[in-house]
Formats: structure tokens, sequence, C-alpha cells
């Protein structure tokens, strides 16, 4: 059971989250199906989008030259 805020927000309790496996950021979305809403944890389409711009700022402004220097640590 939980309450509505204002806002609102409401909390998932620890069990709920523990079992869709979901933790702080984690998107879900809600599926109202035959009356019912249910909350579901939102399967990124695209594994390889929370790895875009990883490395920007470690790399920008340096050329290949520099980059594979200080990989080989020269």
């Amino acid at each position: 059971m939980g309450k509505i805020t204002s806002k609102g927000q409401v909390t998932v309790p620890k069990w709920a989250r523990d079992e869709l496996g979901v933790a702080p950021g984690d998107e879900v979305e809600f599926v109202q199906e035959n009356g019912a809403i249910t909350l579901q944890k939102t399967e990124d389409q695209d594994p390889f989008r929370k790895w875009y711009g990883y490395l920007r700022d470690k790399v920008a402004g340096k050329s290949t030259d520099e980059l594979i220097r200080g990989m080989r640590g020269e």
C-alpha cells in the first residue's frame, strides 16, 4: 500500500522494487489493461545507449597520437 503525494509521486515498496529488479534512475512504465494499471520495468531498446558520450570528457581536444601515447603510458 502507498500514498500519492501532492506532486503525484508514490513510493514503490522495497519488495516490489526487488521483484521488478529496478533501482534508482531506472525507467518504468505504467500499462493499463482490463481496468488495471501495472508497473513494468522499461527495457532499453539500445543496450549501448548508456555508454553514449562516456569518453567525451576524457578524449575531447586530444589527437589520436596523444590518446595512443596515453594508453601506452608514454
